[in-house]
């Protein structure tokens, strides 16, 4: 974890904020987590994802895998542009959001049910606490 920490500023709450951010923005153009889940679903992780929505645990993917899925699904833009905002080359971000984009579509599945289609957009806001948790942020108001 200390690299991740070294990454994100020194475990700054914040700065795991931001990576959170970055998956809840992958999650929300991927059409929600219905959405990031079918993507994935159709470029190889389709196991992985659901794991991540159940209820036990979670399959873990390589940075490979899940960089490869996000560009052959589209998103591959939102990742370069994070990368650049973070000053980190792709793979170290794909390292990281391998780590944590499982857990952000867990948090948003609580019941080990994808949100219906329609049920509301997806608030990035849903995300915040995820980042505490993840991060040491020390708030533990639910």
């Amino acid at each position: 974890m200390s690299f991740l920490n070294d990454l994100l500023g020194g475990g700054n709450p914040a700065g795991g904020s931001s990576l959170v951010n970055i998956a809840g923005q992958l999650i929300e153009k991927a059409g929600g987590v219905q959405g990031l889940v079918a993507m994935l679903q159709q470029h190889g992780l389709g196991d992985a994802a659901q794991s991540w929505v159940g209820t036990g645990a979670n399959q873990q993917v390589s940075s490979e895998q899940l960089g490869q899925a996000l560009h052959n699904g589209g998103l591959g833009s939102i990742l370069q542009e994070a990368a650049g905002k973070m000053g980190v080359d792709q793979s170290q971000l794909l390292g990281q959001l391998s780590q944590v984009l499982p857990h952000a579509v867990d948090h948003l599945t609580p019941e080990g049910q994808v949100p219906a289609q329609g049920q509301g957009g997806f608030d990035l806001g849903s995300l915040t606490s995820l980042a505490g948790k993840l991060f040491g942020g020390g708030t533990s108001a639910a």
